[in-house]
């Protein structure tokens, strides 16, 4: 015989497969193989083809396709013998799905060996059905399926209840013809009926509100004797199961009760008294009991309040976290997060053992006791939690100690009692895994040290000390260089010395030379190296007498390969060389950094409002008086809470909002232009009405770094152009001119307006409404474009409260004149004009862009139109 003809036997085809020493002989087998089995199904072979079938699910197993052979399953369905319909099922869940078309043609076949008079066929059914069973089929045959929960065999009934959970979950309004066969399966005694009974009442509560009432008014109470009987039943060698009787059905009956319990205080009162008793009973020394055990809790802990329960359900979950099983701890804590929301109290009995288990060996285990223990923190207990973590911070595996320092700084912030402890606690932190702090904790640390001015002394010298042992952590260095920066001359004078500090004596040199290794090091990064030459140049005004070793040390950079370091050493060399009648103004002291701007600004939070210079409201076009933060936001279709943190090093994370690339200009120009402020960082998208007015700072930010852009300030000479603005990290805007002082910025006059023309666009076109946008450039200001915009209602309807918006890139400024009008005539009987002036500083490079809004009322309806305008002319 041909061995791969359609007689081969099913062993020789898996021995050829297995033989086969490289996947191309396999596909080699199996192509041989199939082809053999099609010629057979196109001769309608009926002596090998439940033989064909079987290498077909092996074929299928191994991931070949065997779609050629669906309608075989069907044929061996349809045959009278059990052999061939065994075979023909078992194909028929392997080859196909639910959602196979072919799958409606075996319905009638299915329906039929349902009312067999052979029990095995009707077993086969019943699997089958419970395997594959559609929506459709599901309707077909459900009074099929009904009528076979109440079979005299106590394996068919097992299965129908089994076939009766599909049926429900595929039509869920089918199941309220199951409710009472399935309350009657309850009573049963057979305990696999019984365990499928309950499973089916169990998904019928989930997904039917009328079945969870019926099975509360009728089942509750022989639920609850069940499982007493359970409980108390002898020993039974056919459900034992290391000592204890059918621990599967006693899970299964403690979930039902769970969902009945669940939102019903009579039903939970009903089943208090067995949970009582199976949670003392159940030995919990074999893992079978422990099953039960936690699956009690869970019961327990989701059906209404009952005070003495839930405390003993919480000790069961303390007994789990003492196990040497790492399985069952890890489902403690899991248990535990939950618990912890319903009774506090009860979790933070056992808080030694779930500090434990954050020192465990485990890192899964390691990681969730983490959460429980961050969980657990309140102000009554945040001391001692905060002392044990940053005690196991010292001793900690570095995979973990990322994780850990964020939980101990999220607590001390959150939690913090007084300021002296916050600081205490992040200069520990700082200490031990400064490498695994966030840049926004060090961030605040340094805001609420500038709040703090009674303890500006204790921070630099406590820093100071700090550093001296632990001078490998960079963002301890920094926050270091930082404070002596500023307070180096408290640190020297110990000004401000409190009662529980140990006196030190720190010469000028002393604090000079912390600075001097710290931008020594190898590993300090550009950040490191920036702020200790800001740090430097401040104390060559605070220690005259170091002032030439500071120099010394500054000039060393002028030829950095890094730019920024370059730049900064050669204008602080100036500064320091030339210029000594204006350094004590450029190094005063940073203002006081407002703490709850700095959150607002860290949660990603907008102002509520934003205020000029002057404090009024910004006024938008039209004069609509309206806070600003709301329409700006929403002209660019996002929201507050969606806004990333704004911080030094984060860059411009709006610049490519429009699609198109958006590199900020070396230098802005303009006086037209709106600031953007700490607490609005949109402002600079969207320029409307009168600018507020330009404010100076004398002082350096000393967290600037290079990667905030290109300063546009030489510290050397003169500013090139009187009007030129210099951008802080603040936000301010102020001219620096270091021979002259510090002045603000001169008025510029208007150009008038003439030059070339332009063709004129249509700029935006919707059914109601057209906007025309006319162009002129003014003179000898090539890149200031002045628009002229011309909107006309194309509708019968005027047009009330007519609003204009606009939106450009951070490469474009962007100044919008008040309307003409705020009412526009219906059916282009007039129109409205408003002027935008544009100035482009990539003329040349970039075309012009803008996003537009247009908002207003039409028969007391509110309108609005949005639309992006890209078709600008090229040379604007």
């Amino acid at each position: 015989m041909n061995p791969f003809s359609s007689g081969t036997r099913l062993r020789d085809m898996i021995r050829a497969i297995r033989a086969s020493k490289t996947a191309a002989e396999e596909r080699a087998v199996v192509r041989k193989e199939c082809a053999a089995i099609r010629a057979a199904i196109s001769e309608n072979d009926q002596d090998y083809r439940h033989r064909n079938l079987a290498k077909l699910m092996f074929i299928h197993m191994l991931g070949y396709p065997t779609h050629f052979g669906q309608m075989e399953c069907l044929k061996l369905i349809a045959h009278p013998g059990f052999p061939e319909k065994r075979i023909g099922y078992l194909g028929l869940m392997l080859l196909l799905d639910e959602r196979q078309e072919v799958l409606m043609l075996v319905t009638n076949s299915i329906k039929q060996d349902l009312n067999h008079t052979n029990q095995y066929i009707v077993g086969l059914a019943l699997c089958a059905l419970g395997n594959i069973c559609s929506a459709e089929m599901a309707r077909d045959l459900a009074p099929e399926v009904e009528r076979l929960l109440q079979f005299r065999d106590p394996n068919i009934r097992k299965k129908a209840a089994l076939c009766s959970i599909r049926i429900i979950k595929k039509v869920p309004e089918l199941a309220e013809n199951f409710m009472n066969p399935a309350a009657a399966l309850l009573k049963e005694k057979h305990h696999g009926v019984l365990l499928t009974g309950v499973q089916l009442c169990t998904d019928m509560c989930k997904v039917s509100t009328e079945a969870l009432e019926y099975f509360r008014k009728k089942c509750i109470d022989g639920l609850v004797k069940v499982l007493k009987d359970l409980s108390n039943s002898p020993y039974a060698p056919e459900y034992d199961v290391s000592g204890i009787t059918d621990p599967f059905l006693h899970v299964r009956l403690l979930k039902l009760l769970s969902v009945l319990g669940q939102g019903d205080a009579d039903t939970s009162d009903a089943m208090n008294d067995i949970l009582a008793q199976v949670s003392t009973k159940t030995e919990s020394n074999k893992n079978a009991g422990n099953a039960i055990l936690y699956e009690c809790v869970a019961t327990t802990m989701s059906i209404e309040d009952n005070s003495g329960l839930r405390v003993l359900a919480i000790n069961i979950l303390g007994r789990f976290l003492s196990s040497r099983d790492n399985n069952i701890r890890y489902v403690a804590l899991n248990m535990l997060m939950k618990a912890i929301s319903l009774d506090s109290q009860a979790v933070q009995r056992h808080r030694a053992t779930i500090l434990e288990c954050v020192k465990d060996s485990d890192a899964s285990i390691r990681k969730r006791a983490l959460e429980l223990v961050y969980l657990l923190v309140n102000k009554s207990n945040v001391k001692s939690l905060t002392k044990e973590l940053i005690d196991y911070l010292e001793v900690s595996d570095p995979e973990f100690k990322g994780d850990l320092t964020s939980k101990i700084c999220s607590i001390v912030e959150k939690f913090s009692l007084e300021k002296i402890w916050y600081i205490d606690q992040m200069l520990k932190v700082l200490s031990e895994a400064g490498k695994f702090v966030k840049a926004e904790v060090w961030h605040s640390l340094i805001v609420v040290i500038t709040n703090a001015s009674n303890l500006h002394g204790y921070s630099v010298r406590s820093l100071y000390k700090a550093v001296q042992t632990a001078h490998e952590q960079e963002t301890l260095i920094r926050v270091t260089v930082w404070c002596i920066g500023e307070y180096g001359e408290m640190l020297v004078n110990n000004s401000g010395v409190l009662d529980i500090e140990d006196p030190i004596t720190v010469t000028e040199a002393d604090a000079v030379d912390v600075v001097e290794t710290a931008i020594g090091r190898h590993s300090s990064d550009l950040t490191t190296q920036a702020m200790c030459l800001i740090s430097l140049l401040k104390l060559s005004s605070h220690f005259p007498s170091c002032s030439k070793r500071i120099n010394d040390i500054i000039f060393q950079y002028k030829g950095s390969l890094v730019l920024e370091l370059q730049q900064r050493a050669m204008e602080f060399n100036s500064v320091i060389g030339k210029h000594s009648k204006i350094r004590s103004s450029l190094v005063e002291r940073m203002p006081v950094l407002d703490e709850a701007t700095y959150s607002g600004r860290k949660a990603g939070s907008v102002s509520p409002s934003v205020l000029t210079s002057q404090g009024a409201p910004l006024k938008l076009p039209n004069g609509v008086a309206k806070p600003t933060s709301a329409p700006l936001i929403d002209l660019l279709d996002i929201s507050s809470d969606d806004i990333p943190a704004a911080s030094p090093s984060d860059g411009n994370f709006l610049q490519d909002l429009l699609g198109v690339d958006l590199s900020p200009a070396s230098s802005q120009q303009g006086t037209n232009q709106i600031q953007k402020s700490g607490t609005d960082v949109l402002l600079d998208l969207l320029s409307i009405g009168t600018p507020p007015a330009q404010s100076s700072s004398p002082a350096l930010d000393i967290l600037s770094s290079g990667q905030n852009g290109k300063r546009s300030v030489d510290l050397l000479d003169k500013l090139a152009s009187p009007s030129a603005q210099v951008s802080t990290p603040l936000g301010s805007s102020s001219v620096m001119n270091l021979l002259d002082g510090f002045g603000s910025n001169p008025s510029v006059p208007v150009a008038k307006v003439n030059g070339p023309t332009y063709p004129s666009i249509v700029a935006f076109e919707s059914s109601s409404l057209k906007a025309t946008f006319s162009f002129s450039k003014e003179s000898g200001n090539p890149q200031t474009t002045v628009i002229e915009a011309q909107f006309i209602n194309k509708s019968p309807n005027i047009f009330s409260g007519f609003l204009f918006q606009a939106a450009v890139p951070k490469f474009l400024q962007l100044q919008l004149e008040p309307a003409s009008s705020i009412t526009l005539p219906a059916s282009g009987n007039g129109s409205i004009t408003q002027k935008l002036r544009v100035s482009n500083s990539q003329q040349g490079k970039k075309s012009l862009i803008m996003r537009i809004r247009i908002s207003y009322k039409m028969n007391d309806k509110d309108i609005l139109e949005e639309g992006q305008i890209s078709n600008f002319p090229r040379d604007l």
